[in-house]
């Protein structure tokens, strides 16, 4: 029944995230058991792209669903799951020609925001210590999706923003790959919430045009894992 539970939530990563949030809210206690511990995971990303110069931190915000698989050994875990709702990328970003003379011109003092959507997926052991606090790292792994723009913005007069979105997920590479690692605390003397901070390091370069400079993602996080179920499921096993 369990894994019916789990084949439902991964397919759910093709639809929208509200319904994937959803979905884990309804069914959290059902996939935690004495070793997987299941729950939310999201909060404040600050991204930026290697090998774009110039470009500034672009602020986001990411939210999905883990798991936590308890090992032998109780201090290890394997942490894994995916990040539905994920953007990467960069701003203040040089502007380039949209090959429209009317359109170059409006944006010809303004700057580029990149946005690049992805699904993530995690692969991390993690280290936890008896005071509550965990270390974690290994690699991490990244699909495209269609929310991946270029938006041109310029100011008018100093008061409106001009505002283009360029599609452009068909210049970039669908996957991603490379290297994550963090640091956290457990709230509630190792029965709370989890609170991370996390650096992801891009080793693909993710442009198809091999004749640009390549791109690299980075991305640092500050995480909020949630788990769902866990004192339902610790009551049921007292009683």
């Amino acid at each position: 029944m369990r894994i019916c539970f789990v084949l439902l939530l991964i397919m759910a990563v093709h639809s929208r995230s509200s319904g994937q949030v959803l979905i884990s809210l309804l069914l959290g206690d059902k996939l935690n058991t004495g070793q997987i511990e299941f729950g939310l995971d999201g909060g404040l990303s600050l991204s930026n792209l290697h090998g774009v110069d110039p470009s500034g931190t672009k602020t986001g915000f990411n939210l999905g669903f883990y798991f936590d698989f308890r090992l032998k050994n109780p201090s290890w875990v394997f942490h894994t799951g995916v990040m539905v709702k994920s953007t990467m990328g960069a701003e203040d970003i040089q502007v380039y020609s949209l090959n429209n003379p009317d359109l170059d011109n409006a944006f010809s003092g303004g700057s580029v925001i990149r946005k690049l959507g992805y699904f993530n997926v995690p692969a991390m052991m993690k280290y936890k210590f008896k005071n509550n606090f965990f270390v974690e790292a290994g690699p991490m792994f990244s699909v495209m999706n269609k929310a991946t723009t270029d938006e041109f913005v310029a100011t008018i007069e100093k008061k409106d923003d001009l505002t283009y979105k360029l599609k452009i997920k068909d210049r970039y590479h669908p996957l991603d790959a490379g290297l994550i690692a963090g640091i956290g605390y457990r709230l509630l003397k190792g029965n709370g919430m989890n609170l991370a901070i996390r650096y992801y390091y891009g080793l693909v370069d993710i442009t198809i045009d091999d004749t640009t400079p390549g791109q690299y993602n980075r991305s640092l996080y500050f995480a909020v894992g949630i788990p769902v179920g866990v004192g339902k499921k610790s009551q049921e096993t007292k009683n």
